[in-house]
């Protein structure tokens, strides 16, 4: 097992004349999940610029080249991942003193992190996460959007205790309880000539005008299905919201996917219709995912506990 001693500073030392601290060891590995310094330093929330120096003063501190550096983006060394390899052993470490420390601290407020793709936060999380919340006035969570890729990179990073993740993502060494399944439909105006079909393929509607998300998970997932098609969406604009997105279809603007709760409840407040999209990705099971460990907070296993057991 990895020893550590704390430094002046709070910096960790690996072995004389090598030291790098918490945010170093968090930065390398969110780089290395992301394959890009860009995407890395979002992730922890430092500037690209810090970043890059960051990342260079690692390398001269250890002596050897950590990652290799291209047009695509950036990828770990032999070097980098025998560091990423010991960087997830410490946030593992860190989770678990975390832990410990939230048993003795009664009290005091505690900070929960959930990432989840775009339909889990918009229509079940609010619902579900309000009651426990409630329940648990010291209790605080920070919730971030993110793909499912993306989510489980974080999980093994310790850049979240929480992830909601479809079953498109590979799981292995992540504990999964069941938590909702989301159908994606395609809405239109009533009397567009879509609107009597039941079903629809995504192929079959790529190059129509489309109302898109401002950002998000779901829309990135969308514009890159609509590549893999050989197309690309014709978006003629971009709303924050679902029900946005259904009342523009609704007036003819074009048309709009969004996960079939939002359609059925736009449709008690107007005319709209909803198709459902019959391709294998438009049904989404999706999970809540977490650490298949030991050293997982009690706060967090309780949480994740609640998410699932949601009738």
């Amino acid at each position: 097992m990895l020893r550590l001693r704390l430094v002046r500073r709070q910096r960790i030392c690996y072995q004389s004349g090598m030291r790098f601290d918490i945010v170093d060891l968090r930065l390398f590995l969110a780089v290395v999940n992301a394959g890009s310094i860009t995407h890395g330093a979002t992730a922890v929330g430092i500037s690209l610029p810090s970043a890059s120096e960051r990342l260079r003063a690692m390398e001269m501190a250890s002596g050897v080249k950590l990652l290799e550096r291209g047009r695509r983006g950036v990828s770990p060394t032999n070097a980098g991942e025998a560091l990423a390899h010991h960087a997830m052993v410490v946030q593992r470490q860190m989770a678990q003193m975390r832990s410990e420390l939230d048993e003795h601290a009664k009290g005091l407020r505690t900070v929960i992190r959930l990432m989840a793709p775009t339909a889990a936060i918009t229509e079940f999380l609010p619902e579900r996460l309000a009651s426990w919340m409630s329940a648990n006035p010291n209790i605080d969570i920070d919730l971030k959007e993110r793909q499912s890729s993306e989510v489980v990179r974080a999980l093994f990073a310790g850049l979240t205790e929480i992830g909601i993740i479809s079953d498109t993502v590979n799981t292995e060494g992540l504990m999964l309880r069941p938590f909702a399944v989301d159908q994606l439909v395609v809405v239109a105006s009533p009397d567009h000539p879509l609107a009597e079909r039941k079903t629809v393929l995504f192929a079959d509607v790529v190059h129509e005008s489309f109302i898109g998300l401002a950002e998000g998970a779901l829309q990135e997932n969308l514009d890159g299905r609509a590549q893999i098609a050989g197309g690309r969406l014709k978006t003629r604009i971009r709303t924050r919201t679902f029900e946005g997105i259904c009342r523009m279809a609704a007036g003819g603007v074009g048309l709009g996917i969004v996960p079939a709760t939002v359609a059925q409840s736009c449709r008690r407040i107007m005319k709209i219709a909803a198709i459902r999209l019959v391709d294998d990705w438009a049904t989404r099971r999706f999970s809540v995912c977490t650490r298949a460990d030991d050293n997982i907070a009690a706060t967090t296993r309780a949480l994740a506990e609640h998410l699932t057991s949601h009738k």
